[in-house]
């Protein structure tokens, strides 16, 4: 046996001791304790049958998709923006951009409050122009606005990336050829960016279905998953309800997450 691959095997037992640590143990105890509820096994189908936990998936799922059309739809004009042109400043607008990484969920949430909470600027603007009060922080438009802010710089990186690799004779010919730049856009720009695009949106997505702390801090009338998981697990102390909800919430994501890097693959490899 070669060394290298003495080598190799040596690091594969802390990686399954890893995984199975972090990993394995804690969803064999999760489902575990999904099915030692009242309910037993049945528990995961009250998801569907209990009313507010039915509404509470169709609203999670609603806003993280809604919150990744309006992150791909932004990020990919911007992209593209400073992907294309350089100008005086552009470094530290990149940097701007980018800063809300360095955000916990918690912070984002406080800011929502100080744009649209009660006493936010936007709150303050109206009230001075005799429109009455605009606040919509502790609602899903404020969820929504956060999670937008939280994710636009995660797909904003990949899509830079992306698009600066991207061949620009392409969108030349396609021009010269008479395409306008709706076709050309169409036609070569987006599928150039789809295996990004898609990666992307799957992060979004992700994200915003599994987010805690933005939500936690606007939950005056939000009902999402995470929130209700929370619940039930502190407030009602379900632990059967509250684990077979997460184990949900993990198959969804990770469902699209799969999928999407099937099609990703696929992407690239037709496009190579």
């Amino acid at each position: 046996m070669h060394s290298a691959d003495r080598l190799a095997r040596l690091f594969l037992l802390p990686l399954f001791l890893f995984v199975a640590a972090f990993f394995l143990l804690p969803m064999v105890r999760l489902v575990g304790v999904a099915g030692s509820g009242p309910n037993g096994l049945a528990e995961y189908l009250a998801i569907l049958t209990n009313p507010r936990h039915l509404a509470t998936l169709l609203a999670t799922l609603a806003l993280s998709a809604a919150v990744t059309a309006a992150t791909l739809a932004i990020g990919t004009v911007v992209a593209l923006f400073l992907a294309r042109n350089r100008f005086l400043g552009r470094p530290l607008l990149v940097s701007l951009l980018t800063l809300p990484l360095a955000f916990p969920g918690v912070v984002v949430g406080f800011m929502v409050i100080l744009l649209a909470g009660r006493q936010g600027l936007l709150s303050s603007l109206s009230m001075g122009l005799g429109m009455g009060r605009w606040v919509f922080a502790y609602s899903m438009a404020g969820l929504f606005a956060g999670y937008v802010y939280f994710s636009l710089p995660r797909v904003l990186v990949t899509l830079m990336a992306a698009v600066e690799k991207l061949d620009p004779a392409l969108e030349e010919a396609a021009r010269s050829l008479g395409a306008s730049r709706a076709q050309v856009m169409r036609d070569v720009t987006l599928p150039g960016i789809a295996p990004a695009l898609m990666a992307s949106g799957a992060i979004a997505f992700a994200t915003a279905m599994g987010a805690f702390g933005t939500a936690f801090t606007l939950a005056t009338r939000i009902d999402v998953l995470a929130m209700t998981i929370y619940t039930e697990f502190t407030l009602n102390a379900n632990f059967a309800t509250a684990a077979a909800l997460s184990i949900a919430l993990g198959l969804i994501t990770w469902m699209v997450l799969a999928l999407t890097r099937n099609f990703a693959g696929s992407g690239v490899a037709a496009a190579g």
